[in-house]
């Protein structure tokens, strides 16, 4: 798989077109702030899933949390959800199209995390306690 070039920065300072790039960056990060967001979108990542399934593979989250999250996902256009007039009912969630564009950026941050992970684990290895 090749290496994704890196986004050229710009070299002189502008205040304009730091602004022009940070108003982007905040809105994504308003989008998937929290704890919560990116594993929700991972869990989806894989096809329409039942809320108790999702659930399960969300360590730590409560059902009220998950819950909130997935409706704010939603109101973003990231996330549908499908109602079945099943007994009991069904619900199951899905990534919309829009959402789908956020693989490679999920992708992305999972291999900036192993590199990062590895870089701290030498870094631990390497450092010597201080002494007394």
């Amino acid at each position: 798989m090749a290496k994704a070039k890196a986004p050229v920065m710009p070299e002189t300072h502008n205040p304009k077109e730091c602004t022009q790039r940070l108003l982007p960056v905040r809105d994504a990060l308003d989008v998937l702030s929290g704890k919560w967001k990116i594993p929700i979108i991972i869990g989806l990542t894989f096809g329409h899933i039942r809320f108790r399934e999702l659930h399960r593979k969300i360590e730590g989250i409560s059902p009220k949390m998950l819950s909130k999250e997935l409706k704010e996902l939603e109101e973003h256009g990231l996330v549908s959800r499908t109602v079945y007039d099943t007994l009991p009912i069904t619900v199951e969630y899905e990534l919309t199209e829009h959402g789908r564009t956020m693989q490679p950026l999920v992708e992305q941050l999972y291999q900036w995390g192993l590199k990062h992970r590895e870089y701290v684990m030498k870094g631990a290895r390497r450092k010597t306690p201080r002494p007394a």
